[in-house]
């Protein structure tokens, strides 16, 4: 684990989340690299393109297995700015990503340790490596700014 290239890939992550609320959608930003190659980036665009299934990290891997010329994301770690939902908690089980590292806790939807953890279920084919709270504090003034703002 090189805390500098979490970091550094996590404001990444942040930028693309920054984007995301420039264009209404919740500020969540994801990153997929092999090392310090980046593969993949996005932010939320379910508001953008009106599709449920836009989050960051879907957008992300989905970029990523164009530029890899596979869906096997074998060696990659996901960066992103808040704990995956079970929708993109799956995706990661099921694109064989290595590891996950995310900022904010999410109690509400996340699904890497909040309401359940199904990135490190034993039962499935494929468990990921995770670390937590990454820029965490960036990563919630960023939230908690959007949705204050929107009240």
């Amino acid at each position: 684990m090189d805390v500098v290239l979490d970091e550094r890939m996590m404001t990444l992550a942040l930028e693309d989340a920054r984007d995301a609320a420039s264009g209404g959608d919740v500020p969540v930003g994801a990153v997929v690299a092999r090392g310090d190659e980046v593969l993949g980036r996005a932010g939320n665009a379910r508001e953008r393109e009106q599709d449920p299934t836009a989050h960051a990290e879907i957008l992300a891997l989905r970029s990523a297995a164009h530029t890899a010329g596979s869906w096997h994301l074998e060696g990659c770690t996901m960066y992103v700015t808040l704990e995956p939902c079970a929708m993109c908690a799956g995706a990661l089980v099921l694109s064989r990503i290595d590891r996950l590292v995310f900022g904010a806790a999410d109690p509400k939807a996340g699904f890497v340790g909040s309401l359940g953890d199904l990135v490190r279920d034993p039962r499935l084919n494929h468990a990921l490596e995770v670390t937590s709270g990454v820029l965490a504090e960036d990563c919630g003034d960023l939230l908690r700014d959007f949705f204050r703002n929107r009240r």
